[in-house]
């Protein structure tokens, strides 16, 4: 299985923000789609990633530095200053299990699509779980179709 088939069963929304963008803008999109990540484009081009872990690590640096003394609030974080600049990228064409081997190696659990300079999608590690379990199922059915049509021997 390739990930452009993760893809074609995971659908096509894709949500976007810009450099720009107001963090706190972010973290409200996030939990209203219950996604983890959000692609950051600038002019139609791929500049990084958001996901809830570099979230979290702004909120828990802000937080030892506001107990050291005032801190400006985290509403006034642009994506630019926390978005992964330079993600992890992976080709349509690559195999799962190599997608799930690079995954693991790299502690990445969203990953950018892309097809030359075309942004496909995001996959994530919930999509290829997903993925790998219909994908045995449907395989486990046809065995058990194939062994209950065996043909007699005679």
């Amino acid at each position: 299985m390739q990930v452009s088939e993760v893809l074609r069963v995971k659908g096509n929304t894709l949500f976007t923000v810009t450099p720009e963008m107001m963090l706190s803008d972010c973290v409200v999109t996030m939990s209203e789609h219950d996604i983890g990540s959000l692609v950051v484009m600038d002019r139609g081009k791929l500049t990084g990633m958001l996901t809830f872990r570099e979230v979290i690590r702004v909120l828990a640096k802000r937080q030892l530095e506001h107990r050291s003394g005032p801190t400006p609030p985290v509403a006034e974080i642009v994506v630019r200053e926390v978005m992964n600049p330079d993600p992890l990228i992976v080709a349509p064409t690559m195999d799962v299990n190599e997608l799930r081997r690079v995954m693991l190696e790299t502690h990445q659990r969203y990953l950018p699509v892309m097809d030359g300079s075309t942004l496909l999608g995001v996959i994530s590690f919930h999509d290829v779980a997903k993925a790998v379990l219909e994908e045995q199922g449907f395989e486990n059915r046809m065995l058990k179709a194939y062994i209950r049509d065996w043909p007699a021997e005679g």
